[in-house]
């Protein structure tokens, strides 16, 4: 395997829906209730977000090795540190060097916004670490799950929304918008999280990396995954009203049809490798939802 792939393969580009998403929601919900959309600074949203989701994931990747968590018993992706294909101090290395392409691609965000991109950015600058590293590792502790709800859906999609239009006083229902569709497209990522975790949880039981899958035991962590699927659906009247009575017709039964196959497929699929083909499904699902209610 040469060098390019291993890298490649660090960044994790199966997982790069949950960035891409949240910020394509943002721009989607601006459009919709204003009638447009400033590209540049979704670009630079995109960049940032995206500069983020990598660093974890190279983080991840060598902070996970260090602490013994990825052992022969993997059923997931190969990780290229614990593999050997590099050394844990150059997928650190490149890491941080994300973590600085996010603040360049940042850069023209706080200019144009002030402080509250700093009040966003920093905290997900810290966590990108601190989602598997520092003192109080998020993953470790059972909080990957609330994590993405809250930076990969409700911040993510509220600080797009932000960086495109700005605050003033007549934005409420904006926002508000916002905020459900952030929750939406948090879960849907949450989803993907707990699929990742039904499959390695017994390897990460015996390494001492408490998930919420190893917290609950398989079957309940299967019904919790299965509930952020229903409760994202439930929540669309609300969703509907909230961005101007968008139609929930007959186009969304394909998207209903894949969440129901979705939900079979993470109750009944092997807790081995076959849990990567769901892994797989949940982005897919996390796109279409986005895509669909876009074309609402």
């Amino acid at each position: 395997m040469n060098t390019f792939v291993s890298f490649l393969l660090a960044a994790r580009p199966k997982t790069l829906p949950a960035g891409i998403v949240p910020v394509w929601a943002g721009c989607m919900i601006v459009w919709k209730m204003r009638g447009f959309w400033d590209m540049r600074l979704a670009a630079l949203t995109l960049a940032s977000a995206l500069c983020i989701q990598i660093a974890c994931n190279f983080f991840n990747d060598a902070i996970d090795f260090r602490k013994s968590a990825d052992t022969a018993k993997r059923q997931g992706p190969k990780r290229m540190t614990a593999s050997g294909q590099l050394s844990a101090r150059t997928v650190q290395v490149v890491g941080a060097l994300f973590l600085l392409g996010a603040c360049v691609a940042a850069w023209p965000l706080i200019e144009l916004r002030g402080w509250p991109m700093l009040a966003i950015g920093i905290p997900s600058l810290f966590f990108a670490y601190g989602y598997t590293g520092g003192p109080w590792p998020l993953a470790y502790k059972g909080l990957a799950e609330v994590f993405v709800v809250l930076f990969f859906g409700l911040v993510a999609v509220m600080g797009t929304v932000f960086v495109q239009v700005g605050w003033s006083s007549g934005d409420a229902m904006l926002y508000a918008a916002a905020g459900m569709v952030g929750v939406q497209c948090g879960l849907l990522s949450a989803v993907m999280v707990s699929v990742n975790n039904i499959r390695d949880r017994a390897e990460d039981a015996s390494s001492g990396k408490r998930t919420l899958a190893v917290r609950l035991g398989d079957a309940k962590s299967r019904r919790l995954a299965c509930s952020f699927i229903v409760a994202t659906y439930v929540t669309m009247p609300h969703v509907s009203k909230a961005l101007g009575g968008i139609q929930l017709s007959w186009y969304w039964l394909p998207l209903i049809l894949l969440a129901g196959v979705l939900m079979l497929k993470i109750l009944r699929t092997p807790a081995d490798k076959r849990m990567n083909g769901v892994l797989a499904l949940a982005a897919l699902h996390l796109v279409a939802f986005v895509a669909t209610l876009a074309c609402s």
